[in-house]
């Protein structure tokens, strides 16, 4: 079977991928992004379970940015794409485009990946798992550089959770996609009807395993001037940071 540089896949909006507005929750949005990327890597000959053979690696998600043009609704059909950049050192770029069925993109994604030796705790570098791959696409659904996120002013305690047995991935550690819902439970529910989210980054800087607890902390101090919230989560235990996101918002 001929490798494909551009991966496609269809989708229905099905209802436990929604809110209670009936829009694409932006957990469902990683998770679909997740899918589709696991898909292709497997496509690629570099699976999960591939580069965990061939190398005792794991695939670890470390920034990934998503513009939110318009949010997918219960049982609307969308189709994403999702395409790799030609590796770095020690960092895989992908990015993704979701469009309706009119070929409107409604979303667009950035990510950058990393392999991580299981026993190790170490990242390989790219050339580790060289392949035989097609040509790259050289389309950027961002132009942008995933950098540092950083509040404006001095973040805020929202609430805190310890990490259950549900929230983590075959990894073994929290899910990229449960770190988006602990970021929009920072919101109130009339905050959160009140706005629309127009992106959002996720910097994720140290694993967080089952038990235990972050503490959650929101700065909305650059909110009126340009629209953007800051959320970081620490761990309860040592204080280290475990992830920065900042969310650029618009009111309704």
């Amino acid at each position: 079977m001929e490798k494909r540089a551009v991966y496609t896949n269809t989708y229905r909006i099905a209802l436990g991928d929604v809110d209670f507005l009936k829009s694409m929750k932006l957990s469902a949005v990683f998770n679909a992004f997740q899918e589709i990327a696991s898909r292709h890597a497997d496509h690629l000959g570099l699976s999960i379970q591939a580069v965990e053979l061939k190398r005792n690696a794991a695939w670890i998600l470390t920034r990934i940015l998503v513009e939110l043009l318009r949010r997918p609704r219960w049982n609307e059909e969308i189709r994403i794409e999702t395409w790799p950049q030609p590796p770095k050192k020690y960092e895989f770029e992908r990015d993704y485009a979701v469009m309706d069925n009119e070929g409107n993109v409604l979303l667009r994604a950035v990510s950058t990946w990393v392999l991580l030796d299981i026993d190790k705790r170490e990242l390989l570098k790219s050339d580790s798992v060289a392949i035989d791959l097609p040509a790259f696409e050289t389309k950027r659904a961002i132009l942008c550089k995933l950098g540092k996120i950083k509040p404006s002013g001095t973040p805020e305690p929202v609430y805190k959770r310890v990490i259950g047995i549900s929230d983590i991935d075959v990894n073994g550690h929290l899910n990229n996609s449960k770190y988006v819902d602990f970021i929009v439970d920072c919101f109130s529910i009339e905050q959160y009807r009140s706005c629309r989210v127009k992106s959002i980054q996720v910097n994720y800087v140290q694993e967080a395993l089952p038990g235990d607890t972050i503490s959650f902390f929101r700065d909305a101090s650059a909110l009126a001037e340009a629209g953007l919230i800051y959320i970081e989560g620490r761990s309860e235990q040592d204080g280290r940071t475990i992830f920065t996101s900042e969310l650029e918002v618009e009111a309704l």
